[in-house]
């Protein structure tokens, strides 16, 4: 029986077990090559200090104001630097013939790419513990509670994996690692600084403040403040939401069809 054939009669513990499986040995190459760590362990790190005292003076008139306002909005940029890992790991796998050993065995297509956003959101974890520990180290304050704390990254998650989707889809559509790495970075750059995550849209001309207000980043780092400090969090955690569930819906099916027609 052919594993097309197969897929089809493949129920939903069964996925359960073949995404379990697969994240198994996700994780065992993580092991087997700890360098490919080094961008969470040390990307938080990296930025944190950057940011905080390149601009926190300048921003915010002092390292420890600027503290507060721009790691929860930090929150955003590390998923959306850790989702570009995935496509660039789709595309190598389909260099080195991982994908082959895919295409005869009776599994899901959608449990391989299920698996990695599994996985992915294990590292993004590590990388936002490691960035509230470098917030912490450095007068980070939350003012409301440590439920509120856990919200901001379980909404931070939810949005990267959203997010990794994209970059599946771009990993099995462009023809190289590079091709990749430099449309992504053509998109995160315009985002991430194009939005309230560094600094007040208030600043900003009136074109990029614009663009700011519809700029799905600018909700997440908005509502993680309010989770952090307090204040309003209801409505740009529901924009939040919507564009998570709006990028899955979309792009989730696309990745997943273009994936089964690939192998």
């Amino acid at each position: 029986m052919s594993a097309v054939a197969y897929e089809g009669r493949i129920g939903p513990r069964a996925n359960l077990r073949h995404i379990g499986a697969l994240a198994r040995r996700n994780l065992l190459q993580i092991k087997q090559d700890p360098e490919s760590m080094f961008d969470v362990l040390l990307m938080p790190v990296v930025f944190t200090l950057l940011f905080v005292y390149v601009f926190g003076g300048a921003v915010s008139g002092n390292q420890h104001a600027y503290v507060n306002y721009v790691i929860p909005g930090m929150m955003a940029m590390i998923g959306m630097n850790i989702a570009m890992g995935v496509g660039t790991g789709i595309n190598t796998d389909f260099k080195t013939g991982v994908m082959d050993r895919f295409r005869t065995m009776p599994i899901a297509r959608s449990s391989v790419l299920i698996a990695k956003i599994v996985v992915e959101i294990g590292r993004m974890l590590v990388a936002t513990a490691i960035l509230l520990v470098m917030g912490f180290a450095l007068g980070l304050s939350i003012d409301t509670s440590a439920l509120n704390l856990l919200a901001a990254v379980g909404l931070a998650l939810v949005f990267g994996a959203s997010l990794m989707w994209i970059f599946i889809l771009l990993g099995l559509v462009m023809k190289s690692t590079q091709a990749i790495q430099g449309v992504a970075m053509l998109v995160l750059m315009p985002l991430q600084f194009g939005s309230s995550i560094f600094a007040k849209p208030t600043t900003m001309p009136g074109w990029l403040q614009a663009f700011t207000k519809v700029n799905p980043l600018s909700a997440l780092a908005d509502a993680n403040r309010g989770l952090f400090n307090g204040g309003p969090v209801a409505h740009s955690a529901l924009i939040t939401v919507a564009w998570a569930v709006g990028i899955t819906v979309v792009t989730a099916p696309l990745a997943v069809a273009k994936f089964r027609g690939r192998t």
